[in-house]
């Protein structure tokens, strides 16, 4: 029975889908343009002629990815058009080929055509890959970021480390902008006996005369398993054990045309990054080139490439906070219960003015880290420079991939049911890549532990004490407090091992807070205070404070 046009109830529902269709509508078509705190940022640390040149790559690239790249996505997202192993070819030769979607490419494209990984051929860019990663990151992990991420981390090392030969053998492809001409790169360290324990790695590779290796082993979790390069470490005969004995190796995908002594066991079905391809590999006998020296391997493979990508999962995570942000506040100002817009509840204003902070703090501890990474790149770093980068590049991704999740989630909860929903929004997606990137690259654990024994090990407390003490002077009454605060137990935990070992990470959530705050004070005041009282301020209660809705609208209006 057909509902009376005129019936109650009728004009509400068709109001109700305009409200969302007029949320769907309001999407920047250009959200670098529409990126106020993002732009703020660039402008201040760039000078003129790079800052205009930026501006102009990131609008096109920012269009792109919501016109080509969010429609391209959302298709080869879905189960039916994930990747799909075939090892073998329809004659009987082994092929070892991942299958991917004609989308997947078509994005991909878009995203190479950006520069986004070209620029990895120049020294001293990352100000401008991390915009370019960021702008990807509205749509989550998207199966391109992670390519992305590993084709410039192994094209940092074979610029940065490798000698002329292998160098001028492998960067070249890696950095053509051309999509379909491009090679991309992977990394390959963990084993399944080890996980983040490298130094357990037992891939092994065995000289050969003219003057290559032949690696053999297992590689347990592999991402971008379709790469065409991959990087992986492996233990030389007559290395000292642990993480000293392993090399770094570029090992080509074909050699002849033929997989190159290497079998995909199988791909891997996870939780988040779904379109991205992820397997395990035997590798038996694999051609593979030394990037660099045999003893410097693990320094490489951790001081260029994972740092590179500990650098760029943090961007992303901060990226995906960026789109949690735009969508919850745009849905609120659309959507309507009990007669109007959610965003006139004040428990929805509370939550949203918590995700802009939260979004602002990582956004500027980022672009602090990049600004590092640019100086290291570019051979232009002091010697405060490399111990600030060798302390921020693991505490921001431990800090940054925490908040994502939290952030993704609250947008979530705004829009209620909706938020749920696969082809409602981005946001479910979002969610799953964000708890992925939790685990990348280090888990929060390991990366704690990190930044705890480097603190033991090098004069870092100094240089992060300096930078500290002068964002602390420009922050909120109480923020020079707090970082005398976290300094005491940043001592402590260097000095009493039972200490750290228990409640380092406790302190280094604390450390990322003021250093977030302090940087987000030169920029918004509002979000500034707003994020100290709520993150950082022991003694604050929002109950007790008469202000506090005029806080949540200061940084609202922000």
């Amino acid at each position: 029975m057909s509902r009376d046009p005129g019936a109650p109830g009728a004009a509400t529902t068709e109001t109700a889908r305009r409200d969302l269709e007029a949320w769907k509508g309001s999407f920047p078509s250009d959200p670098f343009e529409a990126d106020g705190p993002l732009r703020r940022i660039l402008a201040e640390r760039l000078p003129a002629p790079r800052l205009a040149a930026l501006e102009d790559r990131a609008g096109r690239f920012a269009r792109s990815v919501v016109a080509d790249i969010a429609p391209a996505v959302r298709r080869y997202e879905q189960p039916a058009h994930l990747p799909e192993l075939t090892r073998w070819d329809a004659v009987g030769r082994r092929v070892e080929n991942v299958e991917l979607d004609p989308a997947y490419h078509e994005a991909g494209a878009a995203v190479w055509a950006s520069g986004l990984v070209a620029m990895s051929a120049e020294p001293g860019r990352a100000v401008e890959q991390a915009t370019l990663l960021y702008l990807l990151s509205l749509e989550g992990e998207a199966g391109q970021a992670c390519p992305a991420t590993c084709t410039i981390g192994l094209a940092r090392a074979l610029r940065r480390a490798a000698g002329a030969s292998v160098r001028d053998r492998f960067l070249p492809a890696l950095v053509d902008t051309d999509g379909g001409r491009a090679q991309r790169g992977a990394q390959f360290l963990t084993e399944v006996q080890g996980g983040s324990d490298v130094g357990a790695n037992a891939c092994t590779a065995e000289p050969a005369d003219d003057g290559t290796y032949r690696v053999s082993g297992e590689k347990w979790f592999c991402s971008v398993a379709d790469a065409d390069q991959f990087l992986l470490t492996a233990r030389a005969p007559g290395g000292p054990p642990g993480t000293r004995g392993l090399g770094c190796f570029v090992v080509p995908r074909l050699v002849d045309g033929a997989p190159n002594g290497f079998a995909l066991r199988r791909l891997k079905e996870k939780l988040g990054t779904r379109g991205l391809a992820s397997g395990e590999i035997d590798f038996d006998g694999a051609a593979a080139w030394p990037i660099g020296p045999i003893e410097d391997g693990f320094r490489t493979a951790v001081g260029v490439v994972l740092n590179t990508s500990r650098w760029l999962t943090a961007i992303g995570a901060t990226g995906m906070m960026r789109r949690a942000v735009l969508d919850a506040t745009c849905y609120a100002a659309h959507r309507r219960a009990f007669g109007r817009p959610i965003n006139e509840f004040p428990a929805v204003q509370a939550t949203l003015a918590a995700m802009r902070a939260r979004w602002q703090g990582a956004l500027h501890l980022c672009f602090e880290l990049t600004e590092l990474e640019d100086r290291i790149d570019a051979g232009t770093a002091g010697e405060s420079d490399r111990l600030l980068h060798r302390f921020l590049v693991n505490a921001a991704k431990y800090a940054t991939s925490t908040a994502a999740t939290g952030v993704v989630r609250d947008g979530i909860e705004v829009l209620g049911g909706n938020g749920t929903i696969e082809d409602f929004s981005v946001l479910p997606r979002l969610y799953r890549d964000a708890i992925v990137y939790e685990s990348w690259e280090g888990t929060h654990n390991v990366l704690v532990a990190q930044v705890l024994n480097d603190l033991r090990r090098l004069p870092i407390l100094d240089a992060l004490e300096g930078r500290a003490a002068e964002l602390a002077a420009r922050g909120p009454a109480g923020l020079g407090a707090a970082l005398d605060d976290v300094l005491v137990g940043l001592q402590r935990a260097t000095e009493d091992a039972d200490f750290g070992a228990w409640h380092f990470r406790a302190v280094l959530d604390r450390v990322a807070l003021v250093l977030e705050v302090g940087l987000l004070a030169g920029h918004d005041e509002a979000a500034a205070e707003f994020l100290y009282h709520d993150r950082l301020d022991r003694g604050y209660v929002a109950a007790d404070d008469p202000g506090f809705s005029g806080r949540v609208a200061a940084v609202l209006a922000g």
